[in-house]
């Protein structure tokens, strides 16, 4: 039974789920990596355990209720504990109201606001046996400002801050807390294929276009996202529950 604290992070094989592992496991934290991918995430896992840290790799579909109770049960009887619950697993949506069809609308739903459901009713259990457990999720600028052609994206995390305010307020007594990140821009594989796809002859200039948005004047970087997941998950974080951390080069307080 694992003595080190047990932390799952969703769509952990890449991007900023990949940066949160790395992240959480510097920390000493048994992580595991959770992705719909199970190649992408043993590549995590591998790149931790050359660190020196502990780690395993765990393929779900988190937009399945079932499959994710039983998965994450699964982890509690074998590790005797779950510690941390990072919901980052998500996907992203381009469009305005009139874009987005039903099936894209149904389809972000399912990842981005189920999905989180799924793990955090799926972990909130076990946590209140220990009377412990922190879960951060991970929002977005585009949950409390207005993003143009993001219509679905946006409802979805706003949907992602509420669930946050309402598990912390729910389970403070439990020995639980929980908090949400509230990323801008970050430069990860998304944005590259994003570029690519749809301005393959302008990729330099649109990438300098979209960093600008931000008022500092780059993206950020998923390095950095998870430094912020890593200290809200650890014990000098104890005092923070109930609480949206905007990590955006100042694009709500200075742009809006």
């Amino acid at each position: 039974m694992n003595t080190q604290k047990v932390s799952i992070v969703t769509g952990g094989g890449s991007g900023i789920g990949h940066a949160i592992s790395i992240a959480l496991a510097s920390a000493e934290q048994y992580i595991i990596v959770v992705d719909l991918s199970l190649e992408s995430a043993q590549t995590t896992v591998d790149e931790i355990k050359s660190l020196g840290g502990n780690a395993e790799a765990v393929a779900l579909d988190v937009s399945n209720h079932q499959l994710t109770k039983e998965t994450f049960d699964n982890i509690a009887d074998k590790h005797g504990r779950i510690d941390v619950l990072v919901n980052n697993a998500g996907i992203g949506s381009v469009g305005t109201l009139e874009q987005t069809p039903e099936d894209e609308l149904d389809k972000v739903y399912r990842v981005n606001v189920k999905g989180v459901y799924n793990c955090a009713q799926a972990v909130v259990g076990h946590m209140k046996k220990q009377q412990s457990g922190v879960i951060v999720n991970m929002a977005s600028i585009a949950s409390s400002v207005g993003i143009p052609d993001r219509f679905a994206y946006s409802m979805s995390k706003g949907a992602v801050l509420t669930m946050t305010y309402s598990i912390a307020k729910d389970y403070v007594n439990d020995g639980i807390r929980c908090n949400s990140v509230a990323p801008a821009r970050v430069h990860t594989p998304f944005v590259d294929s994003y570029l690519e796809k749809n301005y393959p002859d302008q990729v330099d200039e649109m990438f300098e276009t979209l960093s600008k948005t931000q008022p500092i004047g780059r993206m950020g970087t998923p390095k950095e996202i998870g430094a912020l997941v890593k200290y809200l998950c650890s014990d000098e974080a104890s005092f923070i529950t109930g609480s949206n951390f905007p990590i955006d080069g100042g694009f709500v307080t200075i742009n809006n």
